[in-house]
């Protein structure tokens, strides 16, 4: 065996500096700007999932989104493969996004009542002139027996499948264009806690088999470590904290990391106790009035007066940790019970 360091991974999905700023509509006018994402840089290598955690409204989706052309960037940069997305014309977009795909929440939502589980599938294969005729209905089968459901479901209909079916179907149709990127926005959320782990472990074995990389967006703290390589944590439209998935819970960098952690109890009152920092009170900023300091500085245990005039830069403080706090070494010279997240 040799002792030589393996090559690090070329990015997959490179994003920097990616903005999203909307205008507010009333009455019909365009209104003042709404800063939904502001200035978030990330990769993601090959078979890795990076997890994009943060409260309601920090602007998670809308990021997964840009990522995907969903919602056209107002600024920055997102490369996949190495190909710029914001300069692909419609045709080259539409090449690229046979690389990268979506998983949505809500499978009562993301499937058309209308259509069959068969049609769903192979809608996408259709699309892309990938399988027609006979060929077409062996890949739905082999795309529904790959997610651990029948051939024989492909004539009903959605309203026919449970909620764990549904989203199962889901990710067949994802699949369907043999995607290398999935984002997975709050894939599981919607599902009971024993169909979550059903679904968790159907894209843990999937990434093993096809060698697919994630973006996974999600509220569930104790999901997000369970799933992910590399947690990002989002605050306000922009990234403020992001390391491997242990290292983050067990000694968070970032007085808003240890505060999300601690909005999720633990079953051990003396963890409980130990931590310094309860969960953050009041509200974040608006997207469309943001201070001119630290996004967070308002609901900091921490700020001072220089959180409140100098916003803080994202920069890496550690080999594969980067956060965005003046006073972070405070934050992790702390104990480190504070973090206790679940495991």
């Amino acid at each position: 065996m040799t002792t030589a360091t393996a090559p690090a991974k070329a990015p997959l999905l490179e994003v920097e500096a990616l903005r999203v700023h909307y205008r507010s509509r009333a009455r019909g006018r365009l209104g003042y700007p709404v800063r939904a994402v502001d200035g978030v840089s990330f990769s993601i290598a090959p078979g890795e999932t990076l997890g994009l955690v943060g409260e309601s409204g920090c602007g998670k989706s809308t990021t997964g989104r840009a990522v995907l052309r969903l919602v056209k960037p107002t600024g920055g940069a997102v490369r996949f493969d190495g190909h710029d997305l914001a300069g692909a014309d419609r045709r080259r977009l539409r090449e690229l996004r046979r690389g990268m795909q979506a998983v949505f929440q809500d499978p009562y939502d993301s499937l058309n009542p209308r259509m069959t589980i068969g049609d769903l599938v192979g809608e996408p294969l259709t699309i892309h002139g990938i399988a027609h005729g006979d060929q077409r209905r062996t890949r739905i089968g082999e795309l529904l027996e790959l997610v651990g459901l029948s051939p024989e479901l492909a004539s009903r209909r959605p309203s026919e499948l449970s909620g764990g079916q549904r989203q199962r179907v889901c990710v067949a149709r994802a699949l369907a264009v043999g995607p290398r990127f999935i984002v997975c926005d709050e894939a599981v959320s919607a599902l009971d806690v024993s169909v979550q782990a059903q679904v968790l472990n159907l894209l843990g074995r999937l990434q093993r088999d096809l060698g697919l990389s994630y973006l996974f967006i999600g509220h569930d703290l104790s999901v997000v470590r369970h799933v992910c390589d590399r947690v990002a944590v989002m605050y306000a439209g922009q990234l403020v904290e992001s390391a491997a998935s242990e290292p983050l819970y067990e000694r968070p960098y970032h007085p808003y990391t240890v505060s999300l952690l601690a909005s999720s109890p633990v079953a051990d009152p003396r963890v409980e106790r130990a931590r310094p920092f309860a969960s953050a009170t009041g509200e974040p900023p608006s997207p469309a009035r943001m201070p001119a300091g630290c996004r967070f500085a308002s609901r900091c245990p921490l700020a001072r007066d220089r959180c409140r005039a100098e916003a803080p830069v994202y920069e890496e403080v550690a080999p594969g940790r980067r956060v965005a706090c003046h006073y972070w070494r405070e934050v992790a010279d702390a104990p480190a019970a504070t973090a206790g997240a679940p495991a």
